[in-house]
C-alpha cells in the first residue's frame, strides 16, 4: 500500500496542479459541493457535500475527504465520508466504493470530476457492489425502509444547511441530465464533467450498472416508464 503524502513529499508539479485545481474549486464550486482548502496540506482534501433534493439525504450536509498517496495522480485518491451516512456504497468506516476511485481511475481525472461522482452516488446508489450490506439489502428489498434508515442517519449525523449554504441544485429532475444525455458532449458539459470522460459514462461515473427502478421513493418518475427504453438502457450500461 502506498504511503500517504504530505506537501513535503508530493512532486512540485503535482503541488502546482493541485493548487490550481483547488483555487478553481474555491472560485467556482460545483453545485452542492464546497471544498475546504488547506494550503499546508494538499494531501488531504475535505469537502462538504449537500444531500441532493428528493433523496433521503436532503437537508443534510456531509463531510468527506480525499486522501492522496505519494504516487498521485498515477494512483487514485482514497475517499471517505467523515459524517456518518447510511448508504450501500459507503462502509460504516466511511470508505467510499465507486469505480472512479478504483478500476476506472485515470490520472487525467481532476478533483472536480471525483467530487461530482461522489455526489452522484447519493442520487443513484449501487446495491450490487455494496460495502454496507444492510443498506444494499434494504435498497433492493424494501426501499421505504432503506429511505427511513437513511433519513434517520441524516437527521442525527448530518450538518444542517445555513443561510447562503451550498446549493442543492442537483436534484432528481437533473438526474435525467446525468443518466440519459451524459454520453453526449452536451450532457457532459451540462453536468460539469470533462470531455475526456465521455466514454467512461455512465458506468464509470456512477460506479456500475444502474439499480433496479423503484415504484416509489425519491427517484420515482411521475410519468409512465417506457419498458423498452428502460431495457435498452440497462443493456447499454452493461456494455460500458
Amino acid at each position: 500500500m502506498a504511503s500517504m503524502a504530505t506537501n513535503e513529499n508530493l512532486p512540485p508539479t503535482v503541488i502546482r496542479q493541485l493548487a490550481k485545481e483547488l483555487k478553481n474549486l474555491d472560485d467556482s464550486p460545483p453545485e452542492g459541493i464546497k471544498v475546504i482548502v488547506n494550503d499546508d496540506d494538499f494531501a488531504t482534501i475535505f469537502a462538504d457535500i449537500e444531500g441532493p433534493a428528493g433523496t433521503p439525504y436532503e437537508n443534510g450536509i456531509f463531510r468527506m475527504k480525499l486522501i492522496l498517496s505519494r504516487d498521485f495522480p498515477q494512483s487514485p485518491p482514497k475517499g471517505f465520508f467523515t459524517t456518518k451516512i447510511f448508504h450501500p456504497n459507503i462502509a460504516t468506516s466511511g470508505e467510499i466504493c465507486v469505480n472512479t476511485l478504483k478500476k476506472d481511475w485515470n490520472p487525467s481525472l481532476g478533483l472536480r470530476h471525483v467530487l461530482l461522482v461522489v455526489r452522484c452516488l447519493l442520487i443513484e446508489p449501487f446495491p450490487e457492489s455494496a460495502l454496507n450490506e444492510q443498506a444494499g439489502k434494504l435498497l433492493l428489498e424494501n426501499y421505504q425502509e432503506y429511505a427511513r434508515h437513511a433519513r434517520l442517519y441524516t437527521s442525527i449525523h448530518a450538518l444542517r444547511p445555513k443561510n447562503g449554504a451550498i446549493s442543492a441544485a442537483l436534484n432528481k429532475n437533473q438526474y435525467n441530465t446525468l443518466l440519459a444525455p451524459i454520453a453526449t458532449s452536451t450532457g457532459i458539459k451540462a453536468f460539469g464533467l470533462n470531455s475526456q470522460d465521455q466514454h467512461a459514462a455512465p458506468s464509470a461515473v456512477l460506479g456500475g450498472a444502474s439499480a433496479a427502478p423503484r415504484k416509489d421513493g425519491p427517484l420515482a418518475v411521475k410519468v409512465p416508464v417506457d419498458k423498452k427504453k428502460m431495457d435498452a438502457r440497462k443493456k447499454s450500461l452493461k456494455r460500458l
